[in-house]
């Protein structure tokens, strides 16, 4: 499939990180995602019924990131992929980027990238 709805530079504040002082305040994350869904329908129609609702995602997902408190970014992201996954049916696949600006001394950011596939999906 070629269609895929963005989500690109989500800035949320969640408590991440190993460190003792991670685990007393919220830090910034940026969120980056990719669904894989069939845009052919809502296009042809121009039937917003008919598209993924990439703002109920978007307000899914500063949920879930803003009442959490992992210690891995790679956590975060696979429970994204996972609450995307099973509450938007519409979204075959999806590619989660967890960033945290930095969180690394002379990178500007450092983090994680996961693509996901619902089950029994096609390859």
């Amino acid at each position: 499939m070629a269609d895929r709805v963005f989500i690109g530079g989500l800035e949320l504040y969640c408590v991440i990180g190993l460190q003792n002082w991670e685990r007393q305040v919220k830090q910034k994350v940026r969120i980056d995602l990719a669904l894989d869904s069939d845009c052919r329908a809502a296009g042809a129609a121009d039937d917003p019924g008919l598209a993924l609702d990439y703002r109920a995602v978007s307000k899914r997902v500063q949920q879930l990131v803003e009442g959490s408190e992992f210690k891995l970014v790679e956590a975060l992201a696979e429970r994204i992929a996972a609450v995307i996954l099973d509450e938007f049916t519409r979204a075959n696949s999806v590619t989660v980027r967890v960033a945290k600006p930095g969180a690394v001394r002379f990178a500007e950011q450092v983090g994680v990238e996961i693509s996901r596939r619902r089950e029994g999906g096609l390859p």
